[in-house]
């Protein structure tokens, strides 16, 4: 018989794990199931597609015809409810059961409502948050549409919103909690070259604010948001982006060890289940480089992960178990942000550690380096992005390198010097 493989979620983790599934066994049964309406899409671009900036077309990686070239079944507008893992079955909403040999959960999440902290009205009318394809054909109308916006969520996700009113020509505040931009990953030097982009496209930074609740007009529609201080920000249009809440509802009657973070999984993106792997956005996951576990949710590292998931799958079911030599996933994500006059990217996990090394080098250009016993962890740069791939080496490498801030801080790293000063771990 040929060998039995569900993915939940055709996301570019379980689109890359269908995808290497097939070709390491073309006997395979396959078959990928999403509640979303349409094949895999460039989550990437749906920001530029809102802005105005492309049409539908290019937004597509896969047609339903990929799918079928490469004998794969895809299952579009349908709903996992439960899982049996004592029989190895999957049950749907329209009451129809797969059986599997390997599952894969590929999920993602759903993005987070400011309704879940108890904010009025935050699920009211013109209130627009932004994950999938169709999120952001409603965000393009309604932008396009309206006269003032709102803005909330000081991420990467929010500055999206923020580009694109600037794109549609909207003038909007942006409600932030903290004191700049990304507090966790910018200080307030580096941050400030975002605000001066933002302000420069008519977007208006607004700091230790957010929002305790929405005010609507007689229809429901939008039309303020009061922030914790007691000022009002009129507006007719909000775009709301404050994280993910990751879709694992259906794991509830499961052993399928899940946390606020998604669902646990070692390196080689297997769960604590037999038969049963996790990849993308609502994995934590060992991280070898960290030594800890972790959480990743870049396009890229979804892409590797679903890779790792599939070709683990296809070896663990030939070995009658666990393969003794897995795929591990070691990857060190990245983040671009092209909306502004300079580039920006994120490296690693920015967020994290207990020391860090900055510079700014010019209005445009500025560096952070997040580091965690004495190992780059993360990173930030913003103008100058042709240090990177140094960077990134190190932090795979997992070199020492905080007592070598100047170094580090140099425009032109000098990797013969650091790789000198600080032996590579045995």
């Amino acid at each position: 018989m040929s060998a039995s493989h569900v993915i939940i979620g055709d996301g570019i983790a379980g689109s890359s794990a269908a995808e290497t599934i097939r070709e390491e066994d073309p006997d395979a049964d396959i078959t990928v199931i999403t509640d979303e309406g349409e094949a895999l899409y460039n989550r990437i671009l749906i920001k530029e597609f809102a802005k105005g900036k492309l049409p539908e077309a290019p937004i597509s990686i896969h047609e339903p015809e990929w799918y079928e070239e490469r004998d794969i079944d895809l299952q579009l507008n349908t709903h996992v409810t439960t899982i049996d893992t004592e029989d190895n079955e999957i049950h749907t909403h329209e009451g129809t059961v797969y059986e599997y040999d390997k599952l894969l959960l590929a999920t993602g999440g759903t993005p987070a409502s400011l309704a879940s902290f108890g904010i009025d009205n935050a699920d009211a009318g013109g209130i627009d948050h932004f994950w999938t394809f169709q999120d952001a054909r409603s965000i393009k109308e309604n932008v396009e549409a309206a006269d003032q916006g709102i803005i909330v969520g000081a991420g990467l996700l929010g500055i999206d919103l923020a580009a694109i009113c600037g794109a549609q020509e909207l003038d909007a505040n942006y409600l932030m909690r903290g004191e700049c931009w990304w507090r966790y990953a910018l200080d307030e030097e580096g941050a400030e070259i975002l605000h001066e982009a933002m302000r420069e496209r008519g977007v208006t930074p607004v700091f230790d604010s957010g929002v305790s609740e929405f005010e609507t007009d007689d229809d429901g529609q939008v039309e303020a948001a009061i922030d914790p201080n007691g000022e009002r920000y009129e507006g007719d249009w909000a775009g709301v982006a404050i994280g993910l809440s990751f879709n694992t509802e259906f794991l509830q009657d499961t052993p399928v060890e899940t946390n606020d973070d998604g669902v646990v999984t070692d390196e080689y993106m297997r769960t604590n289940v037999d038969d049963v792997y996790a990849a993308g956005d609502l994995t934590w996951f060992y991280d070898t480089i960290l030594g800890q576990m972790g959480q990743n949710g870049s396009w890229g590292s979804a892409k590797e992960q679903g890779s790792i998931a599939g070709q683990n799958m296809v070896e663990d079911l030939e070995a009658g178990g666990e393969s003794d030599d897995p795929e591990e996933f070691r990857w060190v994500s990245s983040y671009s942000i092209t909306h502004f006059d300079f580039p920006f990217l994120s490296f690693g996990h920015p967020t994290i550690g207990d020391d860090d090394a900055a510079r700014k080098y010019s209005d445009t250009e500025w560096r952070r380096l997040a580091l965690n016993d004495g190992k780059i962890v993360g990173g930030v740069l913003i103008g100058d992005l042709s240090q990177q791939s140094k960077f990134k080496k190190l932090m795979r490498e997992e070199r020492e390198v905080a007592q070598h801030k100047d170094l580090l801080l140099e425009e032109d790293v000098d990797m013969d010097k650091l790789e000198e000063a600080t032996p590579k771990p045995e």
